[in-house]
């Protein structure tokens, strides 16, 4: 590398600078220095204060040019680059310089970054949220010995004696986006799973998922049992309540367990399929349903009470249901949550039959 700047040096002067500071960041490298010292050496060679800062641990760590810590009030950055490791952002490394930018800025900038990510990932965990669908797989498969497990959890950053929650999700947000929400400031590792993403999160608060995401969260403290009550509850969820915790539905989990030709040869099950071509029917008999009352339930779809009280009658008739009576409304609230399991278990096979597909389709040896 020394040669070539030597012969470069004559053409482009710039070339040769930017050789040489490659060539140092491969050194610092070579070393295997830790974060500190790797922004000690770059605030020394931009002969200004340097910056590293990440987004998951919020560590920042600002050295002067003389190598000790920057004390005076940060300055605005003259430039700034992201950290990305497994093509997400972890951070940013910047240069607090007085005057303009130095042409070869970007390029120890550039380099910084890289040798950022690479120590994170060595010293890491790593402080990406999206992790290796194979290990998280491990951690909540059932078939998984708990040596196995444990090892996986290990690689992953969490603790051996802190408990991992599980969320069984559906979205189109980004899945990194989701776990940095649910769990802020907390190691949070995410995959996708077949037909549904995976969060694995030190602790979870429901109220910070966001609007759009279908979410079943676990209350097992052993993440394979946990695993299953979250894709139990996410089987629950609907548009009026998209978010479901397991040790919510208490006696209503057991609805999941019921054979899915059993369901759907059953006479309430079978009678909402006529009002399949109304969704209007569908939407007051469930607002009624959740509620127990004809005015809550008005409230909740914007009508006069009075509208939704001919729905219902209207609606009792056709499935042969008394709904004024807390029989009827029981056998209806359940026929709904039957429906529902049935429609999930229809989406999830299809999803399985489609990722199959584009299995098989795939050309050999591709990735």
């Amino acid at each position: 590398m020394e040669a070539l700047a030597v012969r470069l040096s004559g053409v482009d002067p710039y070339v040769e600078g930017a050789i040489r500071v490659v060539a140092f960041y491969d050194t610092l490298m070579r070393r295997r220095v830790d974060l500190p010292a790797l922004t000690r050496a770059s605030a020394g060679l931009a002969e200004c204060v340097a910056g590293v800062r990440l987004h998951g641990t919020g560590r920042v760590i600002r050295v002067g040019p003389d190598g000790g810590e920057a004390s005076a009030p940060a300055a605005p950055a003259s430039t700034s680059v992201p950290i990305t490791l497994d093509e997400e952002e972890i951070g940013s490394v910047w240069l607090e310089r007085p005057g303009p930018p130095s042409p070869l800025d970007a390029v120890l900038l550039d380099r910084l970054a890289l040798a950022a990510a690479a120590v994170v990932e060595r010293y890491g965990p790593a402080t990406t949220t999206m992790a290796d669908p194979a290990l998280v797989e491990l951690v909540i498969s059932s078939d998984t010995d708990e040596a196995a497990r444990a090892r996986a959890l290990r690689l992953l950053g969490f603790a051996a004696d802190l408990p991992v929650r599980v969320l069984a999700v559906r979205s189109r947000l980004p899945l990194d986006r989701i776990g940095g929400l649910v769990c802020p400031g907390r190691l949070v590792k995410a995959a996708p799973l077949a037909d549904v993403g995976v969060v694995l999160a030190t602790a979870v608060d429901r109220d910070r998922i966001p609007a759009g995401v279908r979410a079943g969260i676990g209350a097992a403290d052993s993440p394979d049992r946990s695993w299953r009550e979250a894709r139990t509850a996410l089987r629950f969820t609907s548009a009026r309540e998209p978010v479901v915790h397991h040790g919510d539905l208490g006696a209503l989990a057991l609805l999941a367990e019921v054979p899915h030709d059993v369901s759907r040869d059953n006479t309430d099950v079978a009678a909402l399929a006529r009002l399949a071509d109304n969704p209007d029917d569908l939407e007051t008999l469930d607002a009624y349903c959740a509620t127990g009352s004809l005015r809550q339930a008005a409230d909740l779809l914007h009508l006069h009470h009075s509208s939704v009280a001919r729905r219902i009658d209207q609606i009792g008739r056709t499935l042969d249901i008394d709904l004024t009576t807390p029989s009827g409304l029981a056998r209806a609230g359940l026929a709904l949550v039957a429906r529902r399991l049935l429609e999930d278990c229809s989406t999830t096979e299809e999803a399985t039959r489609s990722s199959v597909s584009r299995s098989r389709a795939r050309p050999s040896g591709s990735a």
